[in-house]
This record gives C-alpha cells, sequence and structure tokens, in this order.
C-alpha cells in the first residue's frame, strides 16, 4: 500500500539530500509593496477582495531553509506534509486567516490564449510597454508608471491605478513565478469590474499555485521556487509552535501582520539540520485531561467523524474507576497527581509525567 502511495522517492529531494555532500537551499523570490495603499483605492481595494492583503505590510523575513525542509516533507502524491507523527496541509481557511484574502467565490479560470495583450494593458492601465513578451510585463514598469496617487486623479486614474496596484500584489507577493520580475496581464482581466473579482476565490488560486510550485521544488535538480512563500512560512510558524520567533505584540488579522513587529529567535532552530531535526522529532499521543487529583483522558480517537475523518474500531478505553472516586475535598487529601491514591499503578503516574512533560 505504501509503495503505491508514495511512487515518487527516485524523484523527490528527500532521497537524495541524504547523500548530498552540501544541502539543497532553496532560492525565492518576493516583492514587497514599497508602502500602504492610499487611501484614495481603498474602496477599491475592497471590492475586489484585497484590502487586508494590502495593509498585511514587509510580512515575515523568509527563512530559505526552512522553507527548504518543508519541501522536503512535501509530497506531490497525496498533496499533503508527511511528518512522523502523520500528514498536515494548508487549507483554504489558513489562506483566509494568514492572508485576508477571500477563498469562498468563484473559480478563477477562463480562456487568454488569443488576447491582444497590448489593447488590454492600454484600456485598463491607460497605458502600454513598447514589449509585452507573451502576455507578460515586467514589475519594475508597474512601479514606475503608477507612483503613489494625489488627490488630483480622476476617477478612471485611481481606478486604473487601484489595477496597477492589485497586479504588484500578485506578481511580487501572492503567485511569484520563477521569472522574478514579470506578471502575467491575465490576471488583469479579472479586475475590469472591482465588484466582480470580489466574488472570486483568490485564496484558492493563491493555495494552487504554491501547491504546484512546491511539487516543482520536491525535484532535486530545483534550485528556485516560487508561490506565497511567505503564507508557507507563517502558516508553519503558527502550526508548529517549535519553529515560531517569540513576538511581543497581540494577535491581529491577518495573522501574518504579526511578524512585521521585532521578533526574537532565542531557542529556535536556525540550521536546516536542526529544523529537520525537531520536525522528525514530533509525534502524536493519546493525553489526559489533568486537574490537580482529577484525571479524565482525552478520547479524541473514538470520534473522528465529528471532524470529517473515517472512524475505525476504537481501540479499548483504560479503566479509572478508582480514579473517579478521588476528588479535591479536604477528607482525601488529593491535591496532587504524583500518586492518586494507594490503588494507581506507575503506568498511570508515568502516562501523567509524561504528559506534564509535553505540554511544558
Amino acid at each position: 500500500m505504501a509503495k503505491k502511495l508514495i511512487r515518487l522517492d527516485n524523484k523527490h529531494i528527500s532521497v537524495d539530500q541524504m547523500t548530498m555532500s552540501v544541502d539543497r537551499v532553496l532560492q525565492y523570490y518576493i516583492r514587497n509593496m514599497s508602502g500602504p495603499p492610499s487611501p484614495l483605492i481603498e474602496n477599491y481595494l475592497r471590492e475586489a477582495g484585497f484590502w487586508h492583503m494590502a495593509t498585511i505590510g514587509r510580512g515575515c523575513k523568509l527563512d530559505p531553509k526552512l522553507i527548504s525542509a518543508l519541501v522536503e516533507r512535501w509530497r506531490p502524491e497525496t498533496h499533503t506534509f508527511h511528518l512522523l507523527c502523520g500528514e498536515c496541509i494548508i487549507i483554504l481557511e489558513d489562506v483566509h486567516l494568514q492572508l485576508g484574502l477571500p477563498v469562498d467565490g468563484y473559480a478563477v479560470t477562463g480562456s487568454a490564449s488569443s488576447t491582444d495583450w497590448g489593447a488590454v494593458c492600454y484600456e485598463l492601465l491607460g497605458a502600454i510597454l513598447d514589449n509585452i513578451n507573451g502576455g507578460r510585463i515586467e514589475m519594475g514598469w508597474l512601479r514606475d508608471t503608477f507612483p503613489e496617487p494625489d488627490n488630483d486623479l480622476t476617477e478612471l486614474e485611481r481606478i486604473r491605478y487601484a489595477r496597477a496596484y492589485i497586479l504588484e500584489m500578485i506578481g511580487g507577493y501572492l503567485i511569484s513565478d520563477l521569472s522574478r520580475n514579470l506578471i502575467h496581464l491575465r490576471w488583469l482581466l479579472k479586475l475590469v469590474d472591482f465588484r466582480a473579482a470580489g466574488e472570486l476565490s483568490w485564496g484558492s488560486t493563491v493555495l494552487t499555485t504554491l501547491y504546484k510550485e512546491m511539487c516543482g521544488a520536491t525535484r532535486p535538480n530545483k534550485a528556485k521556487i516560487g508561490g506565497c512563500l511567505s503564507l508557507l512560512q507563517s502558516w508553519a510558524q503558527f502550526r508548529f509552535p517549535f519553529l515560531r520567533h517569540r513576538v511581543d505584540h497581540p494577535y491581529t488579522f491577518p495573522l501574518i501582520k504579526r511578524w512585521n513587529h521585532s521578533v526574537s529567535y532565542v531557542g529556535i532552530p536556525t540550521s536546516l539540520e536542526n529544523i529537520r531535526l525537531v520536525l522528525d522529532q514530533r509525534s502524536k499521543a493519546q493525553v489526559a485531561l489533568v486537574n490537580y487529583a482529577t484525571v479524565e483522558m482525552h478520547q479524541s480517537d473514538r470520534v473522528l467523524r465529528q471532524f470529517g475523518f473515517r472512524q475505525p474500531i476504537p481501540m479499548a478505553p483504560e479503566v479509572f474507576d478508582d480514579e473517579h472516586k478521588v476528588d479535591l475535598r479536604p477528607i482525601n487529601n488529593a491535591h496532587t497527581i504524583s500518586r492518586l491514591n494507594s490503588s494507581t499503578d506507575d503506568t498511570h503516574v508515568t502516562a501523567f509525567s509524561g504528559y506534564a512533560r509535553c505540554v511544558s
């Protein structure tokens, strides 16, 4: 069964990296916005579904070693990260919480094979490049052609500026490719009407691209990766506390804005080898809920259907009849879990001690 599922080992970096003399650290591209969006285009960005994304600012400083370690555990066969304790995945809810993009809506799709890109560029942006290569334009041209707007702009000029601003976000941050400085004008076709753009699932578009880029980057001969790597890294830092920098600042929405503030790297693995190690040290366990001498097992493995999983026949539950007789009344003198009562065996004590270490 495992061989049928994991069938791409001969093309996967997880196998080749064990024999590499030098670890592969992926190269990436990200182009943050030069500044916060102008209030003159706020309404347009809100209509199109990009306002929260536009307020992110710098976002997280990408760690190429962390990105590389995560890609080593990505399996194209299942589109999940494979850890020793099981599989995990970035879902659409994560995209919305991290980036603030809409995930409910129509798929971003369509045909753009025979489009006159020069005419599209001129009509929707009011300007045109001398050279449009296969429907792609230079990101630098967008920034140079559309500087910070002023109050003298007409409504049409503000709309065009908003389109250019969104294109910069898409090509530089959300759906960046390996060209490093090009963005396809097909995205511009989705910005003709901001209200219609706001009905699209931009979050699923970003996640689709990230999945594809991670699949490609699992091949050992690949040196670069595109896609929204800020989403990947911020998701990992929120889902895996042992990778999370310490930030003394309240949580805000979108969540990725948390990394705009100063962070502490104390106790965080920084080398690729150490990141691999802490990822491999994860394990799963069935643990007890503890309140002084009150101990109750948390049997979530018996209700997997409640969480949308297939439910196998669960194992027999542990017997805690004697422990249920213990309470916190002074007559019982029971205020610690180190020894519940005379009938408590060493197995339970060991399990409780292990639990205490697990959550410390």
